[in-house]
């Protein structure tokens, strides 16, 4: 793979360290700033509207930059907040430091994804993306727990200013490495948003929300399962949930390439695969070997979701893929949130801490279903041309002259 990719990786672990080792670190955060517990968690509601919103409307507003100016600015961005966050002296500028770094994630992996795509043959290109988002994955297995060992040992801030360095060492990566390109998209926003009228751009996002949020609700509250019904002590939690991010990565890179080989039929197994697992691990996780296997599994499956659900996307917005692939990291986000949201219900209702892993198998299910209706719509999964390839020049036939139909490529 170019190493230009790696940069891309880089990026996108500080990225994903940036969202998730807040999580350990409310804690410190929340006393250091005299807020409650439930005000510090605004720390990652509002990071993941922010998400939501960047990824689409600046997305949106990069796409006819040309791109690696484009990603240098959103490192640029990614480096300030991460900087205000470090020397916040009020819990107000330590959001909005959240905020500001959060408006960079959507757009970066969204424009990533399609320099990455670009960087490799067309056979080849749901495997570069997952190489990107093997950053983000290396995040949950290395980065979460070293960034949360930092904070508590040297403070807080301490972990959010190796954020920054990591940010500034993905700029020089980028800068040097990755080339340049212009967007792809043409005409104006409007014509661009113009993708969403299209049923398999939004049928291809309902997967997302569905296939991802039902992996995430899961995970969300997977500590009272794991203390509650497996019986794991409180302190191997965090040491568990490096195994999860283990079947993360795993998952990410095994799943790009089948994506590469057959991308309908990777999607319709690891979500069909994921709900058994989850189902599974709701039955046997009073069992702590069981539950070990079913938590490396979940995380296997439910990311080796992620480079086909980007790559089915930008098939079926071949004209504006950038804008799409942003809009599917909102996706993404907005799953987290409904997932999340799904699994609460259920605790709430008392139905137990394997409540949520029920709940996400019935939302990973509807996200198949949407999934296997959507390819039938259409005839099975077919995608234009993408807007960087040329379309091949229709064959001399002998007989009556006919006018071509659309090009179209299978999506592989």
């Amino acid at each position: 793979m170019p190493v230009a990719l790696y940069a891309l990786a880089l990026g996108g672990f500080g990225i994903g360290l940036t969202e998730f080792v807040i999580a350990g670190l409310l804690p410190e955060v929340a006393a250091d700033f005299s807020v409650s517990e439930t005000t510090a968690g605004y720390l990652i509601s509002g990071y993941a509207l922010s998400v939501a919103v960047g990824g689409i409307v600046l997305t949106a507003l990069l796409g006819r930059v040309d791109r690696k100016k484009a990603l240098l600015g959103l490192l640029v961005l990614f480096v300030i907040g991460n900087l205000i966050s470090a020397v916040a002296g009020g819990f107000g500028l330590m959001l909005a430091g959240r905020v500001v770094a959060a408006l960079c994630h959507g757009a970066f992996f969204g424009i990533g994804s399609v320099v990455a795509t670009g960087l490799v043959p067309s056979n080849r290109r749901a495997g570069a993306i997952s190489i990107m988002f093997a950053g983000l994955t290396s995040a949950n297995v290395l980065g979460v727990p070293l960034g949360t060992f930092l904070g508590q040992a040297a403070g807080w801030r301490a972990t959010f200013w190796a954020i920054t360095a990591i940010g500034v060492l993905a700029l020089f990566g980028v800068l040097a490495l990755v080339p340049g390109g212009r967007g792809h998209e043409t005409g104006g926003m409007l014509r661009e948003f113009g993708i969403f009228r299209r049923p398999q751009v939004l049928l291809s996002m309902l997967v997302t929300v569905l296939g991802f949020g039902g992996m995430f609700g899961a995970f969300t509250y997977i500590a009272f399962t794991l203390t509650g019904v497996s019986g794991f002590a409180t302190g191997t939690v965090p040491w568990l949930l490096v195994l999860f991010g283990a079947g993360l990565f795993a998952g990410n890179l095994v799943g790009g390439r089948a994506a590469d080989r057959d991308l309908f039929r990777t999607l319709t197994l690891t979500l069909a695969a994921l709900t058994v697992v989850l189902v599974l691990f709701a039955l046997t996780a009073g069992s702590k070997t069981a539950t070990v296997v079913a938590l490396v599994l979940m995380g296997g499956f439910g990311f080796a979701t992620v480079p086909g659900l980007q790559m089915r996307i930008m098939n079926h917005a071949a004209d504006s893929p950038t804008l799409a692939s942003g809009a599917n990291i909102a996706a993404f986000n907005l799953g987290n949130a409904f997932g999340a949201w799904a699994g609460g219900l259920t605790l709430a209702a008392g139905l137990g801490y394997t409540s949520p892993l029920w709940a996400g198998a019935a939302i990973t299910l509807a996200g198949l279903i949407v999934c296997v209706t959507a390819a039938r719509v259409t005839g099975g999964e077919r995608a234009a041309v993408p807007a960087s390839e040329p379309t091949p020049e229709p064959k001399a036939a002998p007989g009556p002259a006919v006018t071509p139909g659309p090009a179209v490529t299978p999506a592989r």
